[in-house]
């Protein structure tokens, strides 16, 4: 199977095969950048964001434009990936939980994997193969098709994660609550570099931060204090991993004026100082 893509007007879509070719390419511009999912088989190790996943069936892997994504191990059968920009889909009419900032692309479940059984993978499946059609056509009317493929795919992985995430009493809790935890979440996304603190993510959504740390703990999600500094030690993880940058230009980026307190809050959170991660190229 080769590379199979499509490109007009700043919108780019691409089937790409995965082998161990593909290694050398990820973190290129040709793939980084782009918003990725991945039909993964059996016997795969794969790395995002320093946490591996080892499928134990066919996965679907839902990875944003700022996460770092490895292949650790390869399966007998070869994977696939979707790779594809904010311009071929991602507009306001989809700024929902199948959005390309949706559910499983930025969720503070931190769980970008989706397991699926016989009858769920021969669907997925068949999607795949309709966009492969779809892009070996090159008929004028491609591109909505596989639009129209790619969101039945998110919508069916979306379904299935959050039954196999969410619990009967959670899925039928106030859908409210349910959209504020993915309005925090988007939140968090867009300011942890400035905003650290509970209060500040509250005063946004209009809610007391006892109030925003008690419906967290109805759904038994950790605290919003904790998905908050997650988010910036992964970043600092990122940074430290990926560039040159000294460890006090690292806490100035992230938005601490103190060089000493970023240093204790991420050992407090990894067990271990920033530059030593970077010494130890540490993956956690």
């Amino acid at each position: 199977m080769s590379v199979l893509s499509i490109e007009s007007n700043y919108k780019k879509f691409s089937l790409i095969p995965i082998d161990e070719t593909i290694t050398d390419q990820l973190d290129d511009t040709n793939i980084k950048p782009y918003i990725k999912v991945l039909l993964v088989p059996l016997d795969y190790s794969i790395t995002i964001d320093f946490v591996q996943h080892t499928t134990g069936a066919l996965s679907l892997f839902f990875v944003n434009s700022n996460q770092i994504l490895q292949i650790d191990k390869f399966g007998k059968q070869q994977a696939q990936m979707l790779c594809y920009n904010r311009d071929f889909y991602c507009i306001q009419i989809h700024d929902d939980e199948v959005a390309c900032d949706g559910l499983l692309f930025n969720n503070i479940f931190q769980m970008p994997c989706v397991p699926l059984d016989v009858r769920e993978s021969g669907i997925i499946e068949n999607f795949f193969d309709q966009i492969a059609q779809e892009l070996s056509l090159k008929e004028s009317s491609a591109e909505e098709m596989i639009r129209t493929y790619l969101k039945q795919i998110i919508i069916k992985a979306t379904r299935i994660w959050k039954r196999q995430n969410l619990d009967r009493e959670k899925q039928i809790s106030v859908p409210a609550d349910q959209e504020l935890f993915r309005d925090f979440g988007r939140l968090v996304e867009i300011h942890f570099r400035k905003k650290h603190t509970v209060a500040e993510y509250a005063d946004l959504l209009f809610l007391s931060p006892k109030t925003l740390a008690n419906k967290f703990n109805k759904m038994h999600l950790d605290s919003p204090n904790d998905i908050i500094k997650n988010r910036i030690v992964l970043e600092a993880k990122r940074l430290l991993y990926y560039t040159d940058l000294t460890v006090k230009e690292i806490a100035y980026q992230l938005g601490y004026d103190d060089p000493a307190y970023f240093n204790r809050l991420f050992a407090q959170k990894e067990g271990i100082a920033p530059s030593l991660y970077r010494k130890q190229g540490k993956k956690v």
